[in-house]
């Protein structure tokens, strides 16, 4: 009999919104109020997601986020930063001892993943898992996700597809990832700070090699829908588990709005912001 696990779909949101209601998952979760969770959403403004511990102020451009108009704000999970714009967002809360959960950060990124496999299958995409040949060394380091592939991250002729990010917390385990239907290069290039502007072009017309997304692979324009229907059911058949809808009560957004006003929205864009730190009645 197949585990039932909840799903949530709660469709476009500021980026501020986003990251708290993906953190108050986590702290549901561990206090028992809802099953394991996988939730759908997307954005209402191109946002730029940073790692928690990401340094930014010789990385982006903030003048760049505030002429494109983008929100900006530093996830929970590590990383590079993520340009979300035209894609299907993911997140997963499970508990780190859940009887089919690897206790190692790469064998639980295998199997959560194998849920995006099935979805890429779902749209006639045949993706394959990246195992890299080296370890990426500091000096390799991009501030860019998508310049980067690391183990068990979806790839097709050696582009990456998607990107993700994990954390554990409390026993609790929370992933989350982008998945885009296409990436507006100009814009992501724009939004990063580099020592001229000719390595920046150097790098925005090296990136087609590195990464690529759903519309050019299909040559066709998908949907949100679309994209949520396939992957949708990948992840019932990666994860062997039967999705059940769930639905917030007014009181736990009440939660995620109070935690998105006091922790993720960034008033004031600048230079020397600091990693986030978890406030009192949060995970």
């Amino acid at each position: 009999m197949q585990e039932e696990w909840g799903f949530l779909s709660t469709g476009y949101q500021n980026a501020a919104i986003n990251m708290a209601l993906d953190e108050m998952l986590l702290y549901w979760h561990k206090n028992g109020d809802i099953p394991p969770t996988l939730r759908f959403y997307g954005w209402t403004s191109p946002s730029l997601s940073v790692g928690r511990f990401q340094k930014v102020e010789r990385q982006i451009d903030f003048e760049a986020i505030r002429r494109y108009q983008c929100d900006f704000v530093r996830r929970l999970t590590g990383g590079s930063a993520v340009l979300h714009d035209d894609e299907l967002t993911y997140s997963i809360v499970v508990t780190e001892d859940h009887p089919n959960i690897p206790h190692t950060v790469r064998e639980a990124y295998h199997v959560l993943t194998k849920g995006i496999m099935e979805g890429y299958r779902n749209l006639g995409i045949k993706a394959e898992y990246a195992y890299p040949t080296r370890r990426i060394t500091k000096k390799d380091r991009s501030s860019v996700c998508f310049e980067q592939v690391t183990y068990y991250e979806m790839v097709i002729d050696g582009k990456k597809l998607s990107g993700n990010a994990q954390t554990r917390k409390d026993g609790v385990l929370l992933q989350h990832g982008s998945i885009p239907m296409s990436i507006d290069e100009q814009m992501l290039f724009d939004l990063f700070l580099f020592p001229s502007a000719k390595i920046k072009e150097e790098k925005r017309a090296a990136f087609s090699n590195k990464a690529i997304a759903i519309n050019e692979i299909k040559n066709k324009k998908h949907t949100y829908e679309m994209l949520a229907d396939a992957f949708y059911r990948g992840f019932q058949t990666g994860l062997n588990v039967k999705l059940v809808p769930i639905t917030l009560t007014g009181a736990q957004w009440d939660k995620v709005h109070q935690l998105a006003k006091t922790k993720y929205a960034i008033k004031e864009l600048d230079s020397k912001i600091s990693p986030l730190s978890t406030i009192e009645g949060s995970v």
